[in-house]
């Protein structure tokens, strides 16, 4: 049995704080404002991961109100949602991502971001898809205010549990 999940992130950019997607510091004159280290990518691949699994979003599961989560690692939060993942008897097949922000540019970075998501996924680099859009200086992305991301994932059940959802 397969399950399709899709995610979204958007995080309002700041002064002094690092823009962080994937686990990757992007060189950049502002970050993502949040909790943990806001990272956009990452937070839409794991709400994708839980979406399929029907067990809720990233903030029930890390809730910004809990200070155990202050400034964590998204890729982190990303591994502990795989295995949950694990537990419910699915993996991950694939995650198709795009990530939109005006500056800077993200081509230069994307190897680096698709590695640190498959070696977190534990799938091959192959199969997983990072693309870079601007928003062509509309709302908040294009006015260079926002970083968001969106995600979708398969998963293919491994085992006799399929979890709660």
């Amino acid at each position: 049995m397969f399950r399709i999940g899709i995610g979204h992130d958007t995080h309002r950019l700041v002064e002094g704080r690092p823009l962080v997607l994937a686990g990757v510091t992007i060189p950049a004159e502002r970050g993502g404002e949040g909790h943990s280290d806001a990272d956009a990518l990452s937070h839409a691949i794991a709400d994708a991961i839980l979406g399929a699994l029907c067990e809720g979003d990233l903030g029930l599961h890390f809730p910004d109100q809990d200070p155990q989560w202050k400034d964590s690692e998204s890729l982190q939060l990303l591994s502990r949602v795989v295995w949950l993942a694990g537990e419910r008897g699915f993996h991950i097949v694939n995650v198709d991502a795009t990530v939109m922000l005006e500056t800077p540019k993200l081509r230069p970075h994307v190897i680096a971001m698709r590695e640190n998501i498959a070696e977190v996924l534990g799938i091959e680099v192959g199969r997983v898809s990072v693309k870079a859009k601007t928003n062509e200086g509309l709302d908040a992305i294009g006015r260079g205010e926002a970083v968001a991301a969106q995600a979708i994932v398969l998963l293919q059940n491994t085992g006799p549990s399929e979890g709660r959802g």
